[in-house]
Order: C-alpha cells, then sequence, then structure tokens
C-alpha cells in the first residue's frame, strides 16, 4: 500500500522543513514547497491526498489556490496561517477547505486534524485489505465471502488500522481518532477490543490481521 502523499505550501522555510520532518516521521510521503504558483502545478499533476496551505503567500494567495482546488476536485485542504480573524476563516471554510489552524500552532495538532481528515476519506470507500473488506456505508466487514459481526466500537478500530495498512498505531492515537480521548493509563480498553477483533476474525479464517509491535501499538497486515 502506497504512502498517503500530502502536499505543502508554505513560504516560511523553518515551517517548511518542520512540518516535512514531522510529516514523515507519521509515516506520510511530503511534496514541499514555498511557492503558490510552484505548489498550484503540483497540486495538479501530483494529485495528493490532501494539501497543507498556508493563505500568506507572496505569489499567489491561498485562498486562489484553495479556490482553484475545488473548482476541479475534492482532495482536502487544511489551512495553516497567521491570519486567524473570523471572517477570514469563515470565508474559507465557506470556500470548501475542511480544516483551519492559526499559527502559532502545535505540530501534533496539525498532524492529527490531517489523519482525521484522511480517515474521513478513506471511510468514504469500499476498502479492501487483502482477503478483507470493509464496506463503510453498511459499517460491514467480510473476509472472504463471510461477514465478520463486529460491535460499533470494533468496527471503528479495525476501519482506522484500515486506514493506512502496514503503519503502526500507538495507542494514544487509536484513543484520540477512536475513542476520542486519551483514556486512563491504567485502561487495557484499547487491547481487549483487539483482542476481540482478531478473535471474530480469526473464526472468520483470517489469521494474524492485526500486528503487534511491543511498546508501540498496532497495525494491520497489508
Amino acid at each position: 500500500m502506497p504512502k498517503k502523499r500530502i502536499l505543502i505550501v508554505e513560504d516560511d522555510v523553518d515551517i517548511l522543513r518542520l512540518l516535512t520532518l514531522e510529516l514523515q516521521d507519521a509515516g506520510y510521503e511530503v511534496l514541499p514547497y514555498e511557492s503558490g504558483m510552484r505548489g498550484l502545478s503540483a497540486i495538479r499533476e501530483a494529485e495528493p491526498d490532501l494539501v497543507v496551505l498556508d493563505l500568506g503567500l507572496p505569489d499567489l494567495s491561498g485562498q486562489e489556490i484553495a479556490r482553484r482546488i475545488r473548482r476541479t476536485g475534492d482532495t482536502p485542504i487544511v489551512i495553516l496561517t497567521a491570519a486567524d480573524e473570523l471572517g477570514t476563516k469563515v470565508e474559507m471554510l465557506n470556500a470548501g477547505v475542511d480544516d483551519y489552524l492559526a499559527k502559532p500552532f502545535h505540530v501534533e495538532e496539525l498532524v492529527a486534524r490531517i489523519n482525521v481528515q484522511l480517515r474521513k476519506r478513506s471511510l468514504g470507500a469500499t476498502r479492501k485489505v487483502g482477503d478483507m473488506t470493509i464496506d463503510p456505508v453498511r459499517r460491514q466487514v467480510f473476509w472472504g465471502e463471510d461477514e465478520v459481526r463486529l460491535s460499533p466500537r470494533e468496527y471503528d478500530l479495525l476501519a482506522y488500522l484500515a486506514s493506512q495498512p502496514g503503519r503502526v498505531y500507538s495507542r494514544k492515537e487509536i484513543e484520540s481518532n477512536v475513542w476520542g480521548e486519551n483514556l486512563p493509563p491504567s485502561s487495557n480498553v484499547v487491547d481487549v477490543h483487539i483482542a476481540n477483533i482478531r478473535g471474530k476474525l480469526r473464526d472468520a479464517g483470517g489469521y494474524g490481521v492485526i500486528r503487534t509491535v511491543r511498546g508501540i501499538g498496532y497495525a494491520l497486515k497489508s
């Protein structure tokens, strides 16, 4: 499974370098651009999975880039900018951007917001991983021709792991994106749900589908 491709348009070289390194560490392929014009051309050619876009670009405004993207496609757009005025935020959201984060920002929050947008997008289409098929419309999972009956939370957890097969997700990431909160350190709720999913997949003929990375978290085998 190829890595998700994130294209960044940001004229602050230090921020651009930081975001590139952090997103690469998070498992993404990153295409960084300082120029609005070059970034727009690359968006058309590279067909990224998501665009991180600064508004205050010197050659072509981020607002105009976002509008041009929306004229031809639905690529998720996350705005990253020092312009935190309510009017600008409302204007951009009405123009079709998917999220808006003001500077200064925490890189961890940006990565989390990117993960959420890509997860929303991936949940909109049937996904096949090996012999397993995930149908997001009916919220059903099949191993071959047999349905694997999961609880709502088990389905959400498996679908989250399937959003990037092969990538290792930490317990904290799973808690934040599946439960919507960080659970107490002593909680074993993630491990219990993983065990339940493994058992149900195994009963359907799926062995070793979820991999445990000791001390880190879990990954769906690609």
